[in-house]
């Protein structure tokens, strides 16, 4: 496998401990994708009875935002120096999205 050494914003942590890619507050997927259609749900969150536990010490970070009108979207990537996953009305979420003014 190749692999590409790329900047991102890293996902700092992550309040929703029934992902699967949760361990101790922490994402460790490679990269996740935030946005789904008028919500910046974080796309990449599922749950399983089995916890990703084989990268632990890989740290999460946003390869893709489908949410244009955020404040930290520059041609559909996150431009935030890192951000935050949690509940926001019952949905996981990017809790730093800001819509533009």
């Amino acid at each position: 496998m190749k692999r590409i050494p790329i900047e991102m914003p890293t996902v700092r942590d992550c309040l929703v401990t029934q992902c699967t890619y949760n361990t101790n507050s922490a994402c460790h997927a490679r990269a996740i994708t935030v946005g789904a259609n008028v919500h910046p749900d974080c796309d990449t969150f599922f749950s399983t009875a089995s916890p990703h536990t084989k990268a632990i010490e890989r740290q999460a970070g946003v390869g893709a935002c489908k949410m244009s009108d955020c404040n930290y979207n520059d041609d559909f990537e996150c431009v935030a120096e890192e951000i935050q996953v949690g509940f926001r009305m019952e949905r996981v979420n990017c809790l730093t999205y800001a819509q533009r003014a």
